[in-house]
């Protein structure tokens, strides 16, 4: 049997096999399902393809370097397809993202490419989001105001890396994880949290995906 890292890999080789054109921009995501997509990508620039990348944090940016995949600023290039991961993905392709803190950027780039493939393994796959706890980019000034502005609504919210040790994203800002309980309209709620004073971007995503990939025993599917 496949291991999980087996899956991944497959799924984000698969990813850029099927996606990815030579001569072409393309956005790369955070985290461990991403990363194998990156390895993919420096593959293909490695045997001589003209392939760019944005990157979507400050992770990706360090292994496309390693790879020697060359960087583009967001912003500079039209991007043709952006590939990433997802902590849950509800029937109606909406997206539950920002495990790995880089929500803000990946929904950036998700938003300017003119294709955006989701790459998971099956236990990612959901009725309905809310089983993870929703992130929410927060500017430190106004954490507390957000934070109790949430809970105002019924959520339990919890800062990411406690007092002690808060985790900081690649913007600088703060993390507060949220759990809304099953999610009805990922898209109201997201709308919502945005219109609050302060919250720079939540990791709910919603009318953005072109096709999800998911890695099985059997191989890869396209589940949308």
């Amino acid at each position: 049997m496949p291991t999980a890292d087996d899956l991944k890999r497959d799924v984000g080789y698969a990813a850029v096999d099927r996606y990815v054109r030579a001569r072409t921009c393309i956005g790369l995501g955070t985290g461990s399902t991403a990363h194998w997509a990156i390895v993919r990508a420096g593959e293909r620039v490695a045997a001589g393809e003209q392939i760019s990348a944005v990157a979507t944090s400050a992770t990706t940016e360090a292994l496309c370097r390693e790879l020697r995949i060359p960087l583009v600023a967001f912003g500079d290039c039209e991007i043709d397809v952006a590939i990433d991961g997802a902590d849950e993905v509800a029937a109606d392709g909406s997206l539950t993202k920002g495990g790995g803190g880089a929500l803000f950027r990946e929904k950036a780039v998700a938003l300017a490419a003119r294709r955006f493939v989701v790459i998971v393994t099956p236990e990612k796959l959901v009725e309905k989001l809310g089983a993870f706890p929703t992130p929410v980019e927060v500017v430190p000034y106004s954490l507390r105001y957000v934070e109790q502005a949430i809970v105002a609504l019924g959520a339990t919210v919890t800062r990411r890396g406690g007092i002690t040790s808060p985790f900081v994203t690649d913007n600088g800002n703060a993390l507060l994880d949220c759990s809304f309980g099953a999610i009805d309209d990922p898209a109201a709620l997201d709308a919502w949290l945005r219109a609050i004073h302060g919250v720079v971007a939540s990791g709910l995503f919603y009318g953005l995906t072109s096709a999800v990939l998911v890695a099985e025993p059997g191989g890869v599917r396209q589940a949308r």
